[in-house]
């Protein structure tokens, strides 16, 4: 796992960003619920699996980081 993390490091710290932007709000009790639930991450087991298949069919490119709604 930890070489998992090492060879996506740079596409993790990509998605982090991403994400904390995409859950940002002017709710100040919920931004502190989404700022708990990020910083406690956990093994970030669907980012990787996410980026890993982007890699397996290209490359890592802003469309991944995009929500699909």
């Amino acid at each position: 796992m930890h070489e998992i993390k090492k060879y996506l490091e740079k596409d993790l710290d990509s998605f982090q960003r991403n994400f904390k932007d995409a859950v940002k709000s002017k709710v100040s009790l919920l931004d502190k619920i989404v700022h708990y639930i990020v910083r406690t991450k956990g093994k970030q087991l669907r980012p990787m699996f996410v980026l890993l298949s982007a890699r397996l069919n290209g490359e890592v490119n802003e469309q991944v980081f995009e929500p699909h709604r």
